[in-house]
């Protein structure tokens, strides 16, 4: 089964608050937006592998304007557009698979990204997302990467996984993005397991 087929299967069977990574806000990821400290009116944001996650509708409360919304699930982005009702028609989606997708270059101010990048597991993968981060992301402009740290699972959604220490995770984005910050997060999945998230909060300095 192909990528796009796994994560259709996955939506159109599983419940949005019946798998691992679901949590009600995602309260890591909105701190590193926030320390941006980018104008919400003007800020171009992106959230990689989004899908059903609620982090579009707390951009929208904050009063982000200029959201896109990226999955290779077109049946996730469904439900996202249809639990936000007449404020979906202000966020742009895309059904697309992130290593293919054509952006147009420095369109992005915030490159967020909490469910994709550790899914990607091989050097070929890796190489391509960040060359489709350096496209999209404006010199200035931030990434933030959530992946599963050292202690995370070594599946998920019956896939393998790469697990990371911040080092690591920063090093693979290589010498165009300044660390700012990194921190450790414990996400607790719907049925109370512990899961361990490491995030890279980066600049993209040329």
């Amino acid at each position: 089964m192909g990528r796009k087929n796994h994560w259709e299967q996955v939506y159109k069977t599983k419940a949005p608050d019946a798998v691992s990574w679901y949590t009600p806000h995602l309260s890591e990821s909105l701190k590193y937006i926030n320390a941006t400290g980018l104008d919400p009116q003007n800020a171009a944001v992106i959230d990689v592998g989004g899908g059903e996650a609620t982090l579009v509708d707390d951009l929208l409360a904050a009063g982000y304007r200029n959201v896109s919304v990226l999955d290779i699930s077109a049946k996730a982005l469904e439900v996202a557009a249809e639990r936000l009702g007449p404020r979906a028609a202000s966020v742009r989606w895309i059904a697309a698979d992130i290593l293919e997708h054509e952006f147009a270059e420095a369109s992005v101010d915030i490159w967020h990204d909490r469910a994709v990048f550790h899914f990607l597991t091989t050097t070929e993968q890796r190489q391509a997302y960040v060359a489709q981060v350096l496209k999209a992301l404006r010199p200035g402009g931030f990434a933030i990467v959530g992946t599963f740290g050292p202690n995370g699972p070594e599946k998920c959604s019956g896939l393998p996984v790469m697990r990371y220490e911040p080092d690591a995770l920063h090093n693979t984005f290589g010498t165009h993005f300044t660390l700012l910050k990194h921190s450790v997060d414990m996400h607790t999945t719907p049925w109370n397991a512990p899961q361990e998230f490491v995030y890279c909060f980066c600049r993209r300095e040329d």
